[in-house]
């Protein structure tokens, strides 16, 4: 039934649509997912997973809906991205489904009703599951890295872990945050500010970035992460180039998600797992849509997933498939937990 709303939803402007699923799982009116088989239960960081299965930020913006979307499957949910203070985003139409491609092409723009709102919300997080915060910048900031400070000090405490997004290409030079001279400032200022908040809400940390890194950057990324404390990379957020694509929007800009980014995301995947050396945890995003894919990442060397895309075309129920798909590929290739499949390829 769910999975046919979706599919519905389909008649509605993507943005539209996107409003209403959020007002009907806030009504009560989500799907509810049965208990996971144990040979999925993973440790991420510290976090207990029932399930690796997690949702990407950009589908909970405003952390309204965590507890529905747990409540569906989900091993664990990321919300936002938010920004310190409230903001509209880009000018609309800014969210296009490539239905041909299975795939989605957004320029939000961060769009989101600011920190205050979002802690509000938060604060009942802990009895609900494993929730990540995902933190940004304004685009009008005038200090993008004490941005990134601030939304660390405001919800610290509230999270179950920290993603620094730093890697959506919809935010006019955030990007390059990611350079070597502009990420050791970064990390350096938040390390910082995480030493000197309360130890008892110290979480693991993770920086997002984006699948369309150059030579050299992957090992300049992993080294800085690591000499500054986080705990782990999300790979990868959208990207920026173009593969062969058929629908009439594949012209649009923004941030390209779905089944075309699959591979890039993989390979990129595959790099920072081999800079990484199994010092870091490695969450993979981009492309996935099936037990298939999820379990290509965690080979690749993904501790755990993360999905939104696909659920446009495949509905909620895709979690639940996917979780049952992946646990029974596990026990055919010999593996009796999550880790043990972790960079087997």
């Amino acid at each position: 039934m769910h999975d046919l709303a979706a599919r519905l939803m389909h008649a509605f402007d993507p943005e539209d649509a996107h409003g209403l699923t959020i007002r009907a799982l806030k009504m009560g009116l989500g799907p509810r997912g049965g208990g996971d088989d144990p040979i999925l239960a993973t440790d991420l960081a510290g976090l207990k997973l029932a399930n690796p299965v997690g949702l990407a930020a950009g589908f909970d913006k405003n952390a309204e809906v965590f507890a529905p979307m747990l409540a569906a499957g989900f091993g664990f949910v990321e919300c936002g991205t938010v920004t310190p203070l409230p903001q509209a985003g880009n000018p609309r139409p800014r969210l296009f489904r490539l239905t041909e491609d299975r795939a989605v092409i957004n320029r939000m723009g961060f769009n989101n009703g600011g920190l205050e709102a979002f802690a509000a919300r938060l604060r009942q997080a802990r009895a609900a599951g494993i929730v990540g915060a995902n933190i940004g910048a304004n685009k009008d900031a005038a200090d993008r890295i004490g941005d990134y400070v601030t939304g660390l000090k405001r919800l610290w405490g509230l999270a179950s872990y920290f993603t620094i997004n730093i890697s959506s290409p919809n935010t006019p030079g955030l990007r390059a945050l990611q350079t070597k001279a502009a990420l050791e400032e970064l990390l350096g200022r938040l390390a910082e500010a995480r030493d000197g908040l309360p130890a008892e809400g110290r979480v693991p940390m993770f920086l997002k970035v984006a699948p369309d890194l150059e030579d050299g950057e992957v090992e300049a990324i992993v080294e800085t992460v690591l000499a500054h404390g986080l705990e782990g990379i999300i790979v990868s957020n959208t990207t920026i180039s173009r593969p062969p694509l058929t629908s009439r929007f594949a012209g649009e800009t923004g941030g390209l998600s779905g089944a075309p980014l699959m591979t890039l995301s993989t390979q990129m995947l595959r790099r920072f797992h081999t800079a990484a050396a199994g010092r870091l945890v490695l969450i993979g995003a981009g492309g996935i849509a099936s037990g298939a894919d999820a379990y290509a990442k965690i080979r690749a060397g993904a501790h755990a997933v993360q999905l939104y895309s696909a659920m446009v075309y495949e509905g909620p129920g895709l979690v639940g498939r996917i979780k049952a798909d992946l646990a029974e590929r596990l026990r055919a290739d010999g593996f009796s937990s999550v880790a043990e499949a972790v960079g087997a390829a």
